[in-house]
């Protein structure tokens, strides 16, 4: 019984379209080939031999008539169809060997079977023997582009074996050779075809003679002649099961093609480095403009907005201690500490008889230097810090230096007086005339009894009544006086009919204190009770016709309001990396809040316009970015064409190829993305300084990289798909040809 012809073509037709004009590569051919057979095909140049034996390989498509494989009909064939019968049926030796010029011999071979779905570790005995059977085993770690002629055809060939394919189809193997090379490799390949079908176009019919069995001669595009020539041994073919190229295998080669070339390599990277630098400069600088707007914002609390300001507290409420100030310097990136957090959200006046300025105490912070005066030396010496404009500290800076002050709260209730002025310190904005007063130490502890009273609820019990004094109320009000002793108090003589027979001599009054932070209570017993006309003997100061008052001593008057901070803020040096000072405050124990972000903006319009321009702006540099990567990346890696062409000649397919495509950029971009964090890193830590990177990454968060790195693997995965596609439009063996 008669076996199904391994390859039959009946009435095959190839036709090329060029610009309207068809020509034709073969017309109406018919042939069939065996299992044994070493067919060689001749012709002169032009007469479609090698169109007929891409046809033969599925490396071209036909227009006209039928090509059965092992009997099957392969008119309605897709691309991978043809990808497939590549894989499983031949092993292509070429004229120009197609082998990858950048890859060792090993890997060529290797290269072959991972596409074929074998472990890397369970061929490489396969490999070494094959390489020994064509005799290049002391070249198996060399590259291929530095191999003779004859070399590279034998490992053509070795590759062409390692599939373990029916078919092995030669174009011109020995065209490029000289004659004794040619003559070892068409002995080689006779030895093939003893249980192969080996298909041979040649052009020189004399080198092949000796070992050919059938002759089929083209001419004109047509079987001019077909002779058999010798008896061969046919059988059915065994066809090897092949899967899919591995995932790891896939990685390894993707990664393997993205160094093999250092030149390559180093172009992509840069356009990638560019495409990165240039997307976190663009998305960095929408970051900062949304920073300015929320930096005009308000607060409905907070009358000291700094950006760098973050408010703690500790998480069991008691107060803070050196020991935890001490510990709070420590942090990296914090400036300075104001102990008494409170005075940064109240108003004083600092006032004298002809000057009034109004604003907020700064803190103990170190100030280095004055526009006007000197700096303070003494506990009573202040300076103050206003607008550029203000004509007091301006035109009449040198009256102000040296006067003396007195600091009173808005309530025109007065703190410390005697205070001098010895510096000026000006800043360029308006600010509505708000000032900061430096002040010493010592003046922040007197400072601090005033805010405490001020934020504090305070009970007077009087004859088992209860009476709130309100934050602004004076009638009745708790006043500490130097003429008091410690544990008594002296009343109004207008306030006795609030105790037991309208008379309050003797008596015991309770007065407790309440706040976010301490409860505290005393009690005191009433010795005198005063008049207009017995004031002057009894207190010091000036008589209250109108508020009725209780004096107490200034000692218990400090023990119920003079007590250590409970509450601080600090300011960091670099607000960029105010969040890593928050971090590690937290992880000390600390509640803390950041100013910035307890602001309510008026511009939230603006910054949806802003977000809007974003969006647009992202998209139309995304846009940009790709087809400049693309076009420039096409053109750097032209050359590696070749190399695809010749992965879908070896039965890749299209699928792999773009994922070596994918897996190479992505690796490209990877690392560019990499090496720029790695600096943004160094430059982060004043390893390196760098006003570029500051620049381009200083409003950028963790998160804003995440997504930027998001968006550029997109952007590089839509890269390698585009560049993919382009090289699927046309056949294999085209694109190579078009390469090469």
């Amino acid at each position: 019984m008669k076996n199904t012809p391994l390859l039959k073509l009946k009435n095959v037709s190839k036709f090329y379209y060029n610009k309207g004009v068809v020509a034709s590569g073969f017309s109406k051919v018919s042939l069939e080939f065996n299992l044994g057979e070493f067919a060689v095909i001749t012709g002169e140049s032009g007469s479609g031999k090698s169109t007929l034996l891409n046809v033969l390989s599925g490396l071209d498509s036909y227009e006209e008539g039928e090509m059965y494989i092992n009997g099957k009909e392969t008119s309605h064939y897709s691309e991978e169809d043809f990808e497939n019968y590549r894989k499983t049926y031949i092993g292509n030796i070429f004229q120009s060997f197609n082998l990858v010029g950048s890859y060792t011999v090993y890997q060529n071979i290797e290269l072959v079977l991972l596409l074929n779905g074998y472990n890397k570790s369970s061929i490489k005995t396969k490999i070494i023997e094959l390489i020994k059977k064509v005799d290049l085993y002391k070249y198996r770690n060399t590259k291929v582009s530095r191999l003779s002629g004859g070399q590279k055809q034998r490992v053509a060939i070795a590759r062409a074996l390692a599939k373990e394919t029916p078919i092995i189809i030669a174009d011109e193997p020995t065209g490029n050779l000289d004659s004794k090379s040619a003559k070892s490799v068409i002995k080689l390949l006779s030895e093939i075809a003893k249980d192969k079908l080996v298909v041979i176009v040649t052009h020189n019919y004399d080198q092949v003679e000796e070992y050919a069995t059938r002759k089929i001669e083209m001419h004109d595009g047509k079987v001019r002649e077909d002779i058999d020539l010798k008896a061969y041994k046919s059988k059915e073919p065994e066809l090897k099961e092949y899967n899919n190229i591995t995932f790891f295998n896939k990685i390894r080669i993707g990664i393997r093609n993205t160094f093999n070339i250092v030149p390559k390599f180093v172009l992509t990277f840069i356009v990638f480095l560019f495409v990165v630098v240039a997307f976190l400069g663009e998305y960095s600088g929408f970051r900062q403009a949304e920073y300015e707007e929320k930096k005009g914002g308000y607060s409905d609390y907070f009358q000291n907005i700094d950006d760098k300001r973050i408010v703690i507290k500790k998480k069991d409420k008691s107060y803070f201690t050196d020991t935890d100030y001490e510990s709070i310097k420590k942090i990296e990136n914090i400036d300075y500490i104001v102990k008494d957090d409170a005075i940064l959200d109240t108003e004083y006046l600092v006032v004298s008889g002809n000057y009034n300025f109004y604003g907020n105490i700064a803190g103990n912070n170190k100030i280095t230097k004055v526009d006007k005066g000197r700096l303070p030396k003494e506990d009573n010496e202040i300076v103050i810090q206003g607008p550029k404009y203000d004509y007091y500290l301006g035109q009449m800076a040198n009256e102000i230096l040296d006067s003396s002050f007195e600091l009173q709260t808005i309530f025109d209730t007065k703190i410390k007086d005697n205070l001098k002025v010895v510096g000026i310190i000006y800043n360029d904005d308006y600010s509505g005339y708000i000032h900061k007063f430096y002040v010493a130490d010592a003046i922040l502890k007197e400072i601090r009894t005033s805010t405490n009273e001020q934020y504090s609820k305070m009970i007077v019990t009087i004859n088992d009544k209860k009476y709130e004094i309100g934050q602004y109320d004076a009638y009745m009000r708790i006043t500490p006086n130097k003429a008091v002793q410690k544990g008594e108090a002296i009343m109004s003589y207008d306030l006795n009919y609030l105790c037991k027979y309208d008379w309050c001599g003797n008596s015991v009054i309770k007065v407790d204190v309440e706040n976010l932070y301490y409860k505290d209570s005393k009690e005191l017993k009433v010795t005198y009770l005063y008049t207009k006309y017995t004031f002057k003997n009894l207190l010091e100061g000036v008589y209250d016709e109108y508020n009725p008052r209780i004096y107490i001593s200034e000692e218990d008057y400090n023990d119920l309001y003079n007590k250590e901070p409970y509450q601080s803020s600090i300011f960091v040096k670099d607000v960029k990396k105010i969040y890593d000072a928050q971090k590690a405050l937290n992880s000390k124990g600390y509640s803390t809040l950041v100013i910035k972000d307890t602001l309510n903006n008026e511009a939230a319009e603006v910054l949806k316009v802003i977000n809007i321009f974003k969006i647009i702006l992202t998209t139309v540099l995304f846009v940009v970015l790709f087809f400049i990567a693309y076009f420039v990346i096409r053109l750097i890696q032209k050359s590696k064409n070749v190399y695809y062409s010749t992965v879908r000649i070896l039965g890749g397919s299209k699928r792999v190829i773009r994922d070596f495509i994918s897996i190479e950029l992505l690796t490209d971009f990877n690392m560019a993305f990499l090496i720029t964090v790695f600096f943004v890193i160094l430059n982060k830590n004043n390893i390196i300084k760098s006003n570029f990177i500051s620049d381009i990454t200083s409003y950028l968060t963790l998160k804003d990289f995440i997504i930027i790195y998001i968006i550029l693997t997109v952007m590089s995965y839509f890269i390698s798909l585009r560049y993919a596609r382009k090289l699927f439009k046309s056949s294999a063996m085209k694109t190579y040809n078009e390469e090469v």
